[in-house]
């Protein structure tokens, strides 16, 4: 079909996979298993809708070879012709459909994921503005019935974060959170502005999707591990064991910090899972630059230095500058109501990457 790229190799890789599966220790390896089983629900998925998509072109076809034949029943043209508009939008969805199933999935969309937030400038506004969006992703996951897990927070004298990090576990929370990697920028009159001047502070977010043993190879002999007395603001919190972990990866220089737990081997744990993702994500950032020149239109997901949403308050608007969205919500949404935001930008990821894809198909024809 015109504009739709082969369905042959999708067939192809449908019939590799029933072949896979049917081997009989196939769910020996159970993150394969998985992997291939739900590509094996990808390729059928996209195969069903090519069938389908098939059909309504013969339908539609159908159609206006009886309508445009002389000797055909008036009765018959004139319902075909009241079926013809229903028909197209029929193509058309199914059309669209397809093209956006194509794409081939974010193999880390189903995995749990890591958000770090860091004050950026801005003083105690910004460390404030980082508790904010922290709140913010804590009641949107509440609404998605996702599970969060502190992994380590810095808080200030003022009230808010320096840094605060927590896994979040459920599903799709790496589909739904890769797209909130980034500078966040908020413009609001501060409670201690005596003037009512509005200050400009921003925060930093680093979503990471969690990484298993097998994802990153880390040698014992890679790592520089110390432990010291946790502390907190105003003597709060604070340990009487030796509890806080610090892990230096030495090859690509990350420090990873943890005191979350009063446990110093839980610590350790968590900052080796916040070690591990942090890793996947350099490699992950890596491949994607590779492609970067075909890819110039997509909407970022990773670049933490890119300013890609502002919040305002006096206005009550978000603007996301990577889309060009503005919403006069802002109340909602920082209470956790991302779901508009969050389709809004999928889609015009899908778009970008379908441009992207049909470009491809039509060098290669």
């Amino acid at each position: 079909m015109e504009g739709i790229p082969d369905i042959e190799p999708f067939r192809k890789r449908r019939a590799e996979i029933d072949e896979l599966m049917a081997v009989p220790d196939f769910f020996s390896d159970q993150r394969r298993a998985t992997e291939l089983s739900r590509e094996h629900t990808w390729t059928g998925n996209l195969i069903e809708l090519y069938e389908r998509l098939e059909q309504a072109e013969s339908d539609l076809a159908g159609n206006r070879e009886l309508i445009s034949d002389a000797e055909a029943d008036e009765e018959l043209k004139e319902l075909a012709e009241l079926e013809l508009e229903e028909l197209e939008h029929k193509r058309e969805k199914l059309r669209n459909e397809l093209l956006v199933a194509m794409l081939p999935p974010d193999p880390s969309d189903s995995r749990n994921t890591i958000v770090e937030i860091r004050a950026g400038a801005g003083g105690d506004e910004a460390s404030l503005f980082a508790s904010v969006l922290w709140r913010m992703y804590h009641r949107y996951a509440d609404i998605k019935g996702w599970k969060i897990e502190p992994m380590g927070a810095n808080e200030t004298e003022a009230g808010g974060f320096r840094e605060v990090s927590f896994l979040v576990t459920g599903e799709d929370v790496y589909k739904d959170l890769k797209y909130e990697s980034g500078v966040h920028r908020v413009q609001r009159v501060p409670t201690t502005e005596a003037s009512g001047r509005i200050h400009t502070s921003t925060a930093t977010v680093a979503v990471l999707p969690e990484a298993e043993e097998v994802d990153i190879e880390i040698r014992p002999d890679d790592l520089e591990i110390t432990v010291a007395r946790a502390s907190g603001p105003g003597g709060q919190g604070v340990n009487t064991t030796d509890s806080a972990v610090q892990i230096i990866h030495k090859p690509s220089g990350l420090i990873v910090k943890c005191a979350d737990e009063r446990s110093q081997l839980k610590n350790k744990l968590k900052a080796m899972t916040v070690l591990r993702s942090r890793l996947l994500e350099r490699k992950q950032r890596e491949e994607q630059e590779k492609y970067a020149a075909h890819r110039r239109n997509q909407v970022g997901t990773g670049d933490r230095s890119e300013r890609i949403r502002t919040y305002n308050f006096p206005q009550s608007r978000l603007t996301d500058h990577r889309i060009g969205l503005s919403l006069q919500s802002l109340p909602q949404i920082v209470e956790g109501e991302l779901e508009e935001l969050v389709i809004a930008l999928r889609q015009a990821d899908n778009e970008a990457r379908l441009k992207a894809m049909m470009e491809a198909n039509k060098q290669a024809q």
